[in-house]
């Protein structure tokens, strides 16, 4: 991790809601930005905003996701995630999150990820593969 990384930061991204991010359970014309494609939204805009303050071969993962889903956003809704870092613990990152359609509240909560090298995340899973593998035998 480079030094760069530190408390204070942020980072923004504007998405429109499109037809994979939305429920259709409650009808057409009932259909509103899905509580897990908001998470996947800004786990991945946390760790596009981290790859510029990593290593080469250094990635993240998500370890701790902390929402309230307190508005709807509707298809075809233009929305801001916008996310600060508030805290760098070691190679733990947590940041602040939230989401707003125009001037109304989505979503915020917190989220949390974890630096990792990436050769060591590989080598543990490819163990983990070998051995279920030879439990299937």
């Amino acid at each position: 991790m480079k030094a760069s990384l530190t408390a204070g930061l942020t980072a923004n991204k504007r998405i429109t809601v499109d037809e994979a991010r939305v429920i259709a359970f409650m009808g057409e014309d009932c259909r509103v930005y899905a509580t897990p494609r908001i998470i996947s939204d800004i786990e991945y805009t946390c760790r596009n905003f981290l790859l510029q303050h990593l290593d080469p071969g250094e990635d993240s993962v998500g370890t701790r996701v902390n929402v309230e889903h307190v508005g709807p956003a509707l298809l075809g809704a233009e929305v801001s995630i916008d996310v600060k870092v508030t805290s760098v613990d070691g190679r733990r990152v947590t940041f602040e999150a939230t989401v707003k359609d125009g001037a109304d509240d989505v979503l915020r909560g917190t989220h949390e990820r974890f630096v990792v090298a990436v050769d060591k995340v590989r080598e543990r899973l490819l163990k983990k593969r070998a051995q279920q593998a030879q439990q299937q035998q």
